[in-house]
């Protein structure tokens, strides 16, 4: 894996300045940008320094205060101890950043990782900038076109699968309402069933901004936001200058999905984890989002030290008259934030994107950078009841070999969502925006459970264990993810674990229904477990807790004597009981 880290790296340092056509400094894409620009038209451009000017003396000894403490702790799990941070890690030299200024428009963001600026200047504006000494090369920042159309709030819609009744104790620990479908989908209770929530994981969400962090489904994260930053207007608030309530919907709707809480109406995944948030796309319908503004965010969040981060779009169009990348150039080598998140992953960061919203093409891929790099984990999404939903993007990459895309699926059609204009309302809402954020929050449990599994790692378990893994293709991916499977096919550890467990050790989850006084169930532990076993009647509350501590391993045989805890007899009706265990190693046995 260390190995594989300074290829990567390396090699994309090698794109960065190598872009530049023959002759002069100018990029392709920038130059046929240029062609068709008026004289005085803004256009935005990335300019590539040519070193790091007074920084250039740590080159040899990288300090390790670059980043935080938390970044370098993440950054053991794939690099040696010796080598946790390197050249990309220096600052851009600001005296280059200052002189640039001068010369264009406006500086919009700084990178490090790429030794570059990104600016709006006018076509003479970039010619002067061209010959400016410290400056390698110049490209055309991507720019793409976004539609929200598929993924705007709706009324709640029923789904053809029920959620857990209002009130009382569940048949899960917790009562996650109509939010039941898609979190039971992947099979995230039976995680939070074990305790696991997420807890003290760092997670970054990035989107269009959040408008409405005072809604309910926030009350217990709020405290847990530890850092902001909105990179379109360039201010800690997250919420947009603008005053439409479309600006910084999409946010609301995500961030809910991958974290919120409030008990029978909506639980995210990860709803204990620590989060972080950026805003890195403007809702301005002239203003097309800018691959620069997620490449800045995606180094802040690495400098604090996140975990897991989920972005809900991808850039796939150029807005008129620029040309646009094709779907040729989904080859995860090309776009500039797409060479950011595999840089992350090398970092140790787990990066999870939407794979797009374009659907299936039997005859050409229609992802979205950087759902296209080899390192991200690109998400589909399916219906509630496990079809793929129409709107699904497909793979192949263009890369040789080519990678089957999408990698993974969850539900994406018809997801609860907390409401971005009413504090305690719920809406549905559909789209790759929202599988990815589900399986974003698996990522984060899988993290806690396996803190020492690196990114790679984690990606290779989702996907060997995913619904469809024995036959994936460019429209399923390798299936629909089990949060259960992947954390125990990863060891203690994190290493990848090849024993086969045998069938004993499966222990179910709702069996038999009815259950009643007269029957037992037996189960068979591998070894010393802390098992759960509890009756539920009819409306899901719990009537009585049978077993809940640690047991030996053998062959158990219990049985219910028809009374609740109070010890007087139970109601006549349909019970069920729920069994859980966890071994000593953190594998969920259920």
């Amino acid at each position: 894996m260390k190995a594989w880290s300074a290829l990567l790296v390396g090699s994309l340092i090698i794109l960065g300045a190598t872009s530049a056509s023959s002759g002069n400094k100018i990029g392709d894409r920038l130059n046929a940008t240029l062609a068709v620009s008026g004289e005085n038209e803004p256009v935005m451009a990335w300019v590539f320094f040519t070193d790091k000017g007074t920084h250039e003396r740590m080159k040899a000894a990288v300090p390790l205060n670059v980043v935080s403490e938390r970044s370098l702790q993440r950054r053991l799990k794939v690099r040696a101890e010796n080598e946790l941070v390197d050249y990309t890690d220096l600052p851009v030299e600001e005296r280059y950043v200052d002189e640039l200024a001068t010369h264009v428009l406006r500086v919009r963001q700084r990178s490090k990782w790429f030794n570059a600026a990104s600016v709006l200047a006018t076509k003479a504006q970039l010619r002067e900038v061209e010959n400016l000494p410290f400056v390698g090369n110049l490209e055309l920042v991507y720019r793409a076109r976004t539609t929200r159309e598929l993924e705007q709030e709706a009324p709640a819609q029923p789904t053809d699968a029920p959620g857990q009744p209002e009130g009382g104790n569940q048949i899960y620990d917790l009562n996650y309402g109509t939010s039941l479908n898609q979190n039971q989908q992947i099979n995230v209770p039976a995680v939070h069933n074990t305790g696991n929530y997420a807890q003290d994981v760092i997670v970054g969400v990035f989107d269009n901004g959040f408008r409405l962090l005072t809604h309910q489904a926030f009350d217990t994260l709020r405290p847990r936001i530890i850092a902001t930053y909105d990179y379109v207007d360039h201010k800690v608030s997250v919420v947009p200058n603008n005053t439409s309530s479309a600006f910084g919907s999409h946010g609301i709707n995500t961030l809910s999905t991958i974290a919120g809480y409030r008990s029978g109406q909506l639980i995210g995944p990860a709803w204990g984890a620590t989060i972080i948030l950026a805003r890195t796309e403007n809702d301005s319908s002239e203003t097309p989002i800018e691959e620069d503004n997620w490449a800045a965010a995606i180094e802040w969040a690495d400098s604090i030290g996140v975990d897991v981060t989920s972005t809900s779009l991808g850039y796939n169009t150029y807005d008129p008259p620029y040309t646009s990348w094709t779907w040729q150039d989904m080859n995860g080598n090309t776009t500039v934030i797409t060479r950011a998140a595999d840089m992350a992953v090398a970092r140790g960061i787990v990066v999870v994107n939407s794979a797009g919203n374009s659907g299936y093409n039997p005859n050409q891929n229609t992802l979205g950078a950087p759902a296209d790099g080899d390192s991200v984990l690109a998400i589909g999404a399916v219906t509630s009841t496990g079809n793929i939903a129409s709107f699904s993007s497909c793979g192949p990459t263009t890369s040789i070999p080519a990678r089957i895309k999408p990698d993974v699926l969850a539900q994406g059609s018809s997801v609860r969502v907390a409401s971005s204009t009413n504090t305690t309302g719920y809406t549905s809402s559909q789209g790759t925006s929202f599988s990815c954020p589900l399986a974003a929050g698996v990522a984060a449990l899988i993290v806690k459970a396996r803190p020492n599994a690196t990114p790679v790692q984690i990606a290779n378990a989702l996907r060997s264990t995913a619904s469809r893994a024995g036959n994936p293709d460019n429209q399923y991916g390798y299936g629909i993810i089990n949060a259960v499977a992947a954390i125990n096919a990863l060891g203690p550890n994190g290493t990848e674990d090849t024993e086969q467990r045998p069938t004993q050790y499966d222990l179910g989850q709702n069996y038999p229904n009815p259950f009643n006084p007269t029957t037992s169930i037996t189960y068979t532990l591998p070894e010393d477990a802390f098992v759960s076993v509890r009756i539920y009647d009819a409306l899901g509350r719990e009537v009585k807790t049978l077993i809940n501590g640690h047991q030996s391993g053998r062959t158990h045989r219990i049985a219910w004597d028809g009374t609740e805890s109070s010890g007087k007899p139970a109601a006549s009706g349909m019970y069920v009981y729920r069994l859980s265990a966890v071994n000593a190693n953190g594998q969920i046995l259920t």
